[in-house]
């Protein structure tokens, strides 16, 4: 809201502006056109990449059931389940929607800040989904999706980024910045000024929630903060279109975002180029599995290509990572319970013993199916996690194999495959992965999904976004 404007500080000459002050601002003066091709460049990958991770997520282990669930709740016929085809409404469209990316630990991640730095983050698996289905509905163009979606990503990774975040700290920021970015993307899709917006702001903060403990539990509850972002996300900009207030300063003021779920905040770090750089996730994993277990993933890999043994002739295998990730949810000795899927992309022990038997770990790679192979149980009895390395070293991972005969070989990888600024995957890696995702789903053809990879690369040109999901029904 503009300084002295109505209902704040009227008659008074000056009004300092508030952190959401600027960040609302901010946010409906950014037009397409700011965008580097760079930044929409990056942006078509990760809708690509969003796309094929929903359309596996059907395959996940007790989705049909969520789906049939949510989509039985009823309401308007809004905005499409994707990979499924029935109408709901857009907030629980897109919560499904963020369900599904999120099922196999595959979605992008790695919130950037600036001087290209990350801190722990999936924000993706909700900005999208959120940008999709208010767009569909709202009957937006590409052009005005991208916008929306790239000001809530970018809103969303400077929260990650300056907030403090601690992924061992019990919270899950998936369902907190995720929140508040994806409510400035609904926002502005759905034509709210900045007044609306702020409000929509301090609604969407008072649902913010989100705990780590489903994931070292093994539950499949873990996609939910992500999926309640996004639910939540719509709702707020709902409320606040029909009337209903927020707070004043809902992310930098008295019990707002900041003092509510910030352990060591940096405001000015959050602000730091605004409107100069657009952040997002930096990561398109290669792997489908928790990014803390891709640096010992990506070394396996390696020397399994370097070396071209079979797992039989491995005997033994000593992967060092920090004392805090041997310690942390990827650090425990898989044991598949009662979410087999969830045990698996949450332990390097399995993904190790995996990547050395299957030169990868993909969504398949999560079934019990490839649990029973008999190379994965031999490999897993021989796989020793230890805690030491430094614990700055936080993407870093070495793995030491002695064979059979004797030798020994190691591997140390400091940037894992898949960051944009450090180790990126090229057009035709992200590509080929979104392809085997949705013939992995079993919901979309091969014609279809390279249809729908056609339209992702001209999305700035669509008039609207009904042809792309007509494409992503079965």
């Amino acid at each position: 809201m503009a300084d002295g404007a109505p209902g704040r500080g009227a008659g008074v000459a000056t009004v300092e502006q508030t952190l959401t002050d600027r960040l609302v601002r901010h946010a409906h003066q950014v037009r397409y056109e700011d965008f580097s091709e760079a930044v929409l460049r990056r942006a078509r990958h990760r809708m690509l990449d969003a796309l094929g991770n929903i359309a596996a997520g059907h395959r996940a282990r007790g989705m049909q059931e969520l789906v049939d669930s949510v989509a039985g709740w009823g309401g308007r016929p809004d905005a499409t389940v994707l990979g499924d085809g029935r109408r709901i409404p857009a907030h629980h469209a897109a919560m499904l929607n963020a369900a599904l990316m999120r099922s196999f630990d595959f979605e992008p991640v790695g919130a950037e800040g600036p001087r290209q730095r990350q801190v722990a983050a999936h924000l993706t698996g909700t900005t999208v989904p959120v940008a999709l289905a208010v767009g569909e509905r709202e009957g937006s163009t590409g052009r005005e999706i991208l916008t929306a979606l790239l000001v809530g990503e970018d809103l969303a990774a400077r929260l990650a980024f300056g907030s403090g975040f601690d992924v061992y700290s019990g919270q899950d920021n998936t369902g907190t910045v995720n929140g508040v970015g994806a409510t400035v993307t609904a926002c502005l899709l759905m034509g709210l000024d900045e007044e609306r917006t702020r409000h929509a702001l301090g609604i969407a903060v008072n649902q913010l929630a989100g705990t780590v403990a489903s994931i070292f539990d093994h539950a499949s509850a873990f996609k939910l903060p992500m999926a309640f972002a996004a639910r939540n996300a719509i709702t707020a900009a709902e409320l606040a279109a029909s009337g209903v207030t927020g707070p004043a300063d809902p992310i930098g003021g008295r019990f707002g975002f900041l003092q509510t779920y910030c352990a060591d905040p940096d405001p000015e770090v959050m602000v730091e180029r605004l409107g100069e750089e657009f952040y997002a996730d930096a990561v398109i994993k290669p792997w489908s599995c928790c990014r803390a277990a891709q640096p010992s993933l990506d070394a396996c890999a390696r020397l399994l290509q370097d070396l071209r043994v079979r797992a039989d002739q491995i005997d033994r295998v000593i992967v060092h990572v920090t004392p805090r990730t041997a310690a942390g949810f990827v650090g425990q000795r898989f044991d598949p319970g009662n979410c087999p899927e969830v045990s698996a992309a949450f332990s390097i022990h399995y993904t190790a013993a995996a990547a050395l038997a299957f030169g990868t770990v993909r969504p398949e790679h999560l079934a019990p199916e490839a649990m029973a192979d008999p190379r994965v149980a031999r490999l897993l009895d021989r796989i020793e996690i230890r805690g030491t390395l430094d614990d700055g070293e936080v993407l870093t991972a070495e793995v030491e194999v002695r064979l059979c005969d004797g030798t020994v070989h190691r591997e140390r990888v400091d940037s894992p495959l898949g960051d944009v600024h450090h180790a990126p995957l090229a057009h035709e890696q992200i590509l080929e992965k979104y392809r085997l995702n949705a013939a992995f789903s079993g919901r979309l053809s091969a014609e279809r999904a390279e249809r729908v990879a056609t339209e992702v690369a001209s999305f700035q040109d669509l008039p609207g976004v009904a042809p792309l999901v007509a494409l992503m029904v079965p």
